[in-house]
């Protein structure tokens, strides 16, 4: 293996989650990477050059490479995306919203620079996951992430029941989320199942003009105060405490 010194650096660079002013929610550092790199792996090429004209309306987009990675992309394919590195060329891998490698397929690509030696440089931005935990008042010592919790109705509340369970049992803090269009659906679900003093955080549309987070014990919500369909959420419970 050459030395890790000759690769380019591969740069995780977090994306915006809706129409807000990049430089409200992102580091300058994000348009110095932007303004260096010319090869990118991304989810959706469209999206992904959206993104990076309008943090950097000054690149020039034809000299773009662009490599897709997505669900329909082929493990064999990985090991072509961090070819630029290897010769030396600045790279950058950016989320279709968020922070890169976080609820995101980037990780088997950090995962991949790390084994060639190329060196992964993170870079500060949004990330829904962590941004609602820190607002939530919950424990951020001891947390977990489960991702998108089962389609049907027995599996998934079996599933909820057991996350309440972990997390009186834990002292941990219980973060998932869902499909935006099945959101309301879930919260009623949550209010349903849940222990009346387990406490849940609604962190709906992170960083954006509409933001809404608030945590409440179940028995103090109300199915009709606030409506999710299509706004991206973050759920979190932590059971065992009075609120």
């Amino acid at each position: 293996m050459e030395n890790s010194e000759d690769f380019g650096k591969l740069y995780l660079i977090p994306s915006l989650m809706g129409d807000v002013e990049p430089l409200e929610v992102l580091p300058l550092a994000a348009k110095k990477v932007l303004d260096m790199a010319d090869h990118y792996i991304v989810e959706n090429e469209k999206s992904a050059r959206a993104f990076i004209k309008r943090v950097f309306p000054g690149k020039h987009q034809p000299d773009l490479e662009l490599f897709i990675l997505n669900k329909y992309t082929e493990p064999s394919d990985y090991q072509t995306f961090l070819e630029p590195a290897l010769r030396g060329e600045t790279m950058g891998l950016i989320s279709e919203a968020g922070a890169p490698g976080i609820a995101d397929p980037g990780a088997e690509i950090v995962t991949l620079a790390h084994q060639k030696g190329i060196r992964v440089v993170p870079l500060a931005g949004p990330s829904s996951i962590f941004m609602g935990l820190m607002a939530s008042g919950m424990n951020g010592q001891n947390f977990a992430f489960s991702g998108y919790l089962p389609i049907e109705k027995g599996p998934r509340n079996k599933r909820i029941k057991w996350l309440e369970q972990q997390s009186e049992k834990l002292g941990q803090s219980q973060i998932f989320m869902e499909t935006p269009y099945r959101n309301q659906k879930l919260f009623e679900e949550l209010l349903k199942t849940c222990k009346p003093t387990t406490r849940l955080c609604l962190a709906s549309e992170i960083s954006l003009k509409n933001e809404f987070i608030k945590t409440k014990a179940i028995a103090e919500w109300d199915k009709n105060e606030v409506s999710l369909e299509k706004k991206p959420t973050i759920f979190i419970l932590e059971a065992g405490t009075e609120f």
